[in-house]
């Protein structure tokens, strides 16, 4: 395969994840409005379970249940909709750029535990240089709840599982999984939803609210993660997303008029510089791991 052939579903699975990722800041400032009527359960329960009737309508995937592996799906699904769960619920308590900055230590420490070659400790290591500069370690960290560190923690844990299973279902089924594991992952946020928020899910003045939050936050950045994880190794795909919080970061500056510190801007450039590096050595795979191509 020429390094041209190669470069191509790279540079699409690149693209993909980085739209994904805006959508995904997008969504979450909107479910933000949720969380004072329907609290974290019920914002969930909006974003996966409108999410999967988006996507069932639209994909039609029951016609072609032939030979499908519930097991992969099954799995899938369930990390999703665990993930989502318990990180809404992290939000409750506190800040979103460091509930994203400690998710992301489940993708993190997947790209540390997969990695072979030297290069791919340097680019992590400028991953976590920039994540603690994001942090707000002078101080601040001994008040942040620590339920609520515990919540973003578990859906770090949560974001690898994902990973995993979602690759595995990708493989063996495409964009349908991501529809399946949608809708299973609704089956877990729903209940808690209905549980905490009750009739007040059914205001219709919380309705455009949770349509914006279901596709930016679920429909379109699920589908386009999926996209990437079926043409990229996980360890690529998983240090690729060191972009979350630099997205985040910038997304407070744009959209919330946050002022960036100095600290904040290195950390921003140390991670786009590691995903940088990172992409490029999928033009190079190590032959025992060649990335993936539908």
């Amino acid at each position: 395969m020429s390094p041209r052939t190669t470069l191509g579903p790279v540079a699409l699975a690149i693209g993909a994840l980085l739209i994904s990722m805006v959508s995904y800041q997008c969504g979450a400032s909107l479910a933000k409005h949720l969380f004072p009527a329907v609290g974290a359960q019920g914002a969930t329960a909006y974003r996966l379970g409108l999410s999967a009737l988006i996507l069932l309508l639209w994909r039609r995937p029951w016609r072609r249940l032939g030979g499908v592996s519930w097991r992969s799906l099954w799995a899938y699904g369930l990390a999703m909709g665990a993930m989502n769960l318990v990180f809404y619920m992290s939000l409750r308590t506190i800040p979103l750029g460091i509930a994203v900055a400690l998710e992301f230590t489940g993708p993190l420490a997947l790209a540390v535990f997969s990695s072979r070659r030297l290069v791919d400790f340097v680019w992590i290591a400028l991953v976590v240089a920039g994540l603690l500069l994001l942090l707000p370690l002078r101080g601040e960290v001994q008040t942040l709840d620590p339920v609520g560190v515990g919540y973003a923690l578990a859906a770090g844990l949560g974001w690898a599982l994902y990973i995993v299973f979602g690759k595995k279902a990708g493989e063996a089924h495409g964009g349908d999984a991501v529809t399946w594991g949608t809708s299973i992952g609704a089956l877990v946020a729903i209940p808690f939803g209905v549980a905490h928020a009750g009739g007040a899910l059914l205001s219709p003045s919380l309705l455009p609210y949770a349509l914006g939050v279901a596709v930016l936050s679920s429909a379109l950045p699920y589908s386009l993660e999926m996209v990437a994880l079926t043409r990229l190794p996980a360890r690529t795909f998983s240090t690729l997303l060191s972009l979350e919080p630099a997205v985040a970061a910038l997304a407070g500056a744009v959209l919330l008029s946050e002022r960036l510190s100095l600290l904040q801007c290195l950390a921003i450039v140390a991670i786009i510089v590691a995903a940088a590096g990172t992409a490029l050595s999928v033009r190079r795979p190590a032959v025992s791991e060649p990335p993936l191509v539908n």
